[in-house]
């Protein structure tokens, strides 16, 4: 309120009953002619009550100080700038690069981060949750793929060896492998809680680990980082049991995401008509 309008309501109450005396100087004598006198006062006198009350009410909001006053706001929620747009360029961004450096784009720390929260957040049926990862970084990285070498070795042809392990040693090259992981434990733990579905949970545990392998592809690729995916499973599931123990011996072992720094540009790819891939129906 303006303080032209807070004088205004101080002043009104004297204002009036300067006022009230004259109108009924006016008035009466009419009233009087007219008849009904009586009735007529009594309508004034209501009426002046009734003035005298909100003059009252208006006045004491009038001069009370600001400060006493408290009223409730409401903060307009903040607009996210994230839309379907972004979420699709990530999604067509993310390409395989072979090979990779030892150079990271981010700290390790931070590696770290967007892997802890990918696998809280990525869904799983019934929130099961079965979804585990391994991290390596480094030596360990390294050791991963040195057992690979001794596996695949002891069963590729001598002749046909020299290509495997140029292959083996560019994914050694790379700076670290995130190694997907399905907790069995937590599979027939669904099965045998909802027999039901009891065939169908171990093919929602796989499309989960499939969206968490996709997640962090897509992350890793937004922070500048090139990826491409292994399945050297079940072939070295063993192995990497007995390197790293710690690992529960429930941990499937699923796939295995090599990341590092780009050191050229991903393929062509081609895509198939649309039409062959989709339907709509309904509007």
């Amino acid at each position: 309120m303006s303080p032209n309008s807070r004088l205004f309501n101080i002043y009104r109450y004297p204002l009036l009953l300067l006022l009230v005396p004259i109108l009924l100087a006016i008035l009466l004598p009419i009233q009087y002619q007219t008849g009904d006198s009586e009735l007529f006062m009594q309508r004034i006198v209501k009426s002046v009550s009734r003035a005298f009350s909100s003059i009252r009410t208006t006045s004491t909001l009038a001069i009370t100080p600001a400060v006493t006053r408290q009223f409730t706001t409401t903060t307009p929620a903040k607009m996210s700038s994230i839309n379907a747009n972004t979420v699709i360029d990530l999604i067509k961004n993310r390409r395989t690069y072979y090979p990779l450096s030892k150079d990271l784009t981010i700290s390790p720390e931070r590696i770290q981060e967007i892997v802890k929260e990918a696998v809280q957040h990525v869904p799983s049926s019934f929130n099961s949750q079965s979804n585990r990862v391994v991290v390596l970084f480094g030596a360990e990285h390294e050791k991963l793929w040195d057992l690979t070498a001794e596996v695949l070795k002891g069963m590729v042809p001598a002749d046909n060896w020299e290509p495997t392990q140029q292959k083996i040693n560019m994914f050694k090259a790379a700076a670290g492998t995130i190694m997907f992981f399905e907790d069995q434990t937590v599979v027939e733990g669904m099965q045998a809680k909802f027999a039901l579905y009891a065939d169908k949970f171990p093919i929602w545990a796989m499309q989960s680990d499939a969206m968490l392998q996709h997640t962090l592809w897509v992350a890793l690729e937004a922070e500048g980082l090139g990826a491409n995916l292994q399945h050297y499973n079940p072939i070295i599931d063993e192995k990497v049991q007995q390197q790293w123990k710690q690992i529960p011996a429930t941990w499937k072992l699923n796939a295995q995401l090599v990341f590092g720094g780009k050191t050229g540009d991903a393929g062509e790819k081609a895509f198939k008509p649309i039409e062959e891939k989709m339907f709509v129906f309904g509007n």
